[in-house]
């Protein structure tokens, strides 16, 4: 559970690196394990001109190595149409509007399951087991039953008028 973790907060940072840029059409496809792809997910985004693409490639490069993470292969810099930066476990497509309409990727991995970039940035939520109380809860009960008194707390002393 901790890899699957860890894994997403790293894709997250790549979405927030995109985002922090203005890249448009954020998306991100979670690729079956059984449809032979070679990673877990693809980021992928557009930008608007080479500049830009490059700025947001730049600044996932940067975001990801800030948490010690190394692009392993890139492509497509020089000419910014589209950059492909590989993470093994995840990969990020800028494109430019027009190479990511001519290669539809998201059509060639229809099978994928589309995610929106809120689902990864969400907080996982803390997971308690079935029919165990939170520590606090256990910690009261038990010093209430191995307590003499009825409550181990002090009294407020009573206000009395003279």
């Amino acid at each position: 559970m901790k890899k699957k973790d860890d894994l997403r907060r790293q894709v997250s940072e790549a979405i927030l690196a995109c985002q922090d840029k203005q890249a448009e059409d954020v998306t991100i496809l979670e690729l079956e394990k059984d449809s032979g792809a070679f990673t877990d997910y693809f980021v992928m985004c557009s930008g608007t001109n080479p500049r830009q693409i490059q700025a947001i490639s730049d600044a996932v490069d940067e975001r990801l190595e800030a948490l010690g993470l190394r692009v392993t292969h890139s492509e497509g810099y020089k000419q910014a149409e589209w950059v492909l930066l590989d993470y093994v476990d995840f990969v990020v497509h800028i494109f430019s509007e027009k190479a990511r309409q001519f290669y539809d990727l998201e059509r060639l991995w229809k099978s994928a399951k589309r995610l929106e970039p809120a689902e990864l940035l969400a907080k996982p939520k803390a997971r308690r087991a079935f029919g165990t109380k939170p520590a606090i809860v256990q910690a009261t009960t038990a010093r209430s039953t191995t307590a003499k008194t009825p409550s181990a707390a002090p009294r407020k002393p009573s206000k009395k008028k003279a």
